[in-house]
């Protein structure tokens, strides 16, 4: 029976998993009509896709507009292709390199424990509102260079711009509402700092000062820029350390292992990663005709990568639909791959370090209550909005 696969269908975005599996083993490569475009869902198609610029090209495909045809209302780096996007990333990239990150751990770790004293007198707390998004916006601002003090009305704005109508797809008048009014705040910050310029190693300082050809970014362009950041800096890594909490509750044994031996923390993270990846799939347009699996890709149909598909294929990985954190998968696609792997990856891996090492030593008896928990599902981003914890 032919598989109709279309991630805003109300049955997909409720549940994945099960359509993702059946496209894996009986139409890796998949075509939507509706949209003339195609679905990679297995593990190393997607791999070899995503590394491969001469075959798929980032150009016009923004994982939220892909199928629905909007085009980015600015330019972003994840929509860029080479030169631009590799002169562009090797400067940003600086502010997001271990040596930088190791110097945002000691502040992160102050942070996570202030919070936790905020909610030590309660019975519970909400794992993301009171916790995780705050130490992640927090994170965002202090690798990007903005005031630490702005990032509750960031977080306000990126979950706008994640606002989702169930009756339609893609980015909602809301949606737009919100990232204008991120980009408008970031390029105030733009034109803050080229009046008082500064030598800091962080993400808006080198977008003030990149040059191509020996011309600057626009102080828009620039700040779409920086708007990028904020968002991919703060949205998915909330969603990631509820489901690490989640699991760890439901896996009592693993997370024993955990507060007895916290130096398994960071493989434990990277499980939850690959097991209950939050972004569903992200997009490319194919730059000349490729043939996969006995079918033709034309150049200029879009493309989009499964990348939760993949993470749960059973060619790459034994039994993927166990949890566990001994696993240590030596690669996964929670961060993406190629030149347009996730810039945060090593900041995402600290904040995760952090929040669990000091959960954990401070809370190792938490419950969760997935009665009371809010789930946000779209298209593109899948996980927790909520999820009460109980420490008493």
């Amino acid at each position: 029976m032919a598989i109709d696969y279309d991630p805003f269908s109300a049955a997909v975005r409720q549940d994945p998993l099960p359509i993702y599996k059946r496209l894996r083993d009986e139409d890796p490569v998949h075509y939507m009509e509706p949209y003339d475009a195609w679905a990679l869902s297995r593990f190393q198609d997607i791999w070899d896709a995503s590394s491969n610029d001469d075959l798929i090209a980032a150009k016009g495909t923004t994982p939220a507009q892909l199928l629905t045809k909007d085009q980015p209302v600015a330019p972003m780096l994840n929509v860029m292709d080479p030169p631009l996007h590799t002169q562009l990333r090797s400067v940003i990239r600086q502010c997001f390199m271990p040596r930088h990150v190791r110097s945002l751990e000691p502040i992160a770790r102050r942070l996570a424990n202030d919070l936790l004293d905020e909610v030590a007198d309660r019975d519970e707390f909400d794992a993301i509102g009171d916790f995780a998004a705050r130490l992640s916006v927090a994170s965002a601002c202090l690798a990007i260079g903005l005031p630490i003090e702005d990032g509750p009305h960031l977080t306000e704005l990126v979950q706008g711009f994640f606002h989702h109508d169930p009756d339609s797809g893609g980015v909602t008048e809301k949606g737009l509402a919100s990232l204008a009014e991120l980009t408008a705040y970031c390029e105030d910050q733009i034109k803050a700092f080229r009046k008082s310029p500064t030598d800091a190693p962080q993400g808006l300082p080198r977008l003030a000062t990149f040059e191509i050809d020996g011309r600057r970014f626009s102080d828009a362009d620039a700040a779409s820029h920086v708007s990028m950041l904020v968002i991919g800096g703060s949205e998915t890594f909330p969603k990631v350390l509820a489901s690490c909490l989640r699991r760890l509750w439901e896996y009592p044994d693993q997370r024993a292992m955990l507060v007895a031996d916290p130096s398994g923390i960071v493989d434990a993270f990277n499980e939850v990663l690959r097991y209950d990846m939050p972004t569903q799939f992200l997009g490319r347009t194919v730059k000349r005709d490729l043939e996969l699996h006995g079918r033709t890709l034309r150049a200029g149909q879009a493309v989009i990568f499964l990348y939760a598909s993949a993470n749960r294929d059973e060619r790459e990985f034994e039994d993927p639909d166990r949890f566990d954190i001994r696993r240590r998968a030596p690669r996964f696609l929670s961060f993406g791959a190629g030149h347009h792997a996730c810039l945060g990856t090593h900041v995402a891996r600290m904040e995760g370090k952090v929040c669990l090492e000091v959960m954990l030593k401070r809370f190792p008896g938490y419950e969760v209550d997935l009665d009371r928990a809010t789930r946000f599902r779209t298209e593109f981003v899948q996980g927790f909005s909520s999820l009460p914890v109980r420490v008493r």
